[in-house]
């Protein structure tokens, strides 16, 4: 048979996925620093994408962002760094205050296909697929967050199937025991939990970090070695091939 990638919860350290029963099992809340990212529109000299993210060691699998086509967006200029931030209208106010002036209004469908530069320059094989653009899904929520949702399809249900409709390159920078491969120059033979941190600081020191925030949160553990577990697009067989 024919092997194809889909999402699964997988244990780096156990080197198994789990059924829905054992993922049930480990459950526990946890803490994380969330990031607010800057993604800079291509061919603009200070205009940014601003997405929020609760895992910064999936940003350098990324290959989209992702919008609500049918929620208004904005751009905003900033008064703090004079920059022009992309993101939803009804959350600018949570994310950047009030030293901002609106510029523009416009649907999340009218976004799509806009090019922007990827935050990393590792070497990566796309296999000749599109990626690093605007796209939108009715999934996105305006909850929380900006808006504009930082596509991994390697990690995430969402992000695998919004990828699959729209022919995006799956992009996997983590081996299977839970460690940055060694093309991811600047983590390479990083454990994604230790990785946190340096890619946080890294992106602070190159001007495209807004602001972090703690939040606590429910997350699966592994019942057998209480390892956090990864929801990775894995080798096995599948029904659905992604095209």
């Amino acid at each position: 048979s024919d092997v194809y990638k889909r999402q699964v919860p997988y244990c780096p350290r156990c080197g198994t996925s789990l059924s829905s029963h054992e993922v049930a099992q480990g459950y526990k809340d946890v803490t994380d620093k969330t990031i607010y990212v800057k993604f800079k529109q291509k061919g603009t000299s200070n205009t940014y994408f601003m997405a929020w993210t609760t895992t910064p060691w999936t940003l350098p699998s990324n290959v989209c962002l992702c919008v609500n086509p049918k929620e208004t967006y904005c751009s905003v200029k900033y008064d703090a760094d004079n920059a022009i931030y992309i993101l939803a209208e009804q959350l600018v106010a949570d994310v950047l205050g009030d030293d901002v002036t609106v510029l523009e209004r416009f649907l999340g469908k009218e976004l799509v296909g806009i090019d922007y530069e990827p935050l990393f320059d590792f070497p990566v094989d796309s296999g000749g697929k599109r990626g690093w653009y605007v796209m939108s899904d009715a999934y996105v929520s305006l909850t929380e967050g900006t808006g504009v949702v930082h596509n991994a399809p390697a990690f995430g249900e969402e992000d695998m199937i919004v990828g699959r409709e729209n022919g995006l390159p799956v992009v996997q920078m983590v081996d299977e025991a839970g460690f940055f491969k060694k093309n991811v120059e600047k983590f390479a033979g990083m454990a994604i939990s230790d990785a946190n941190n340096e890619i946080i600081r890294d992106l602070k020191e190159r001007k495209l970090l807004l602001k972090t925030r703690k939040v606590t949160h429910s997350y699966p553990f592994c019942w057998r070695c209480d390892t956090p577990l990864l929801y990775s697009a894995r080798p096995t067989l599948s029904l659905i091939p992604i095209s």
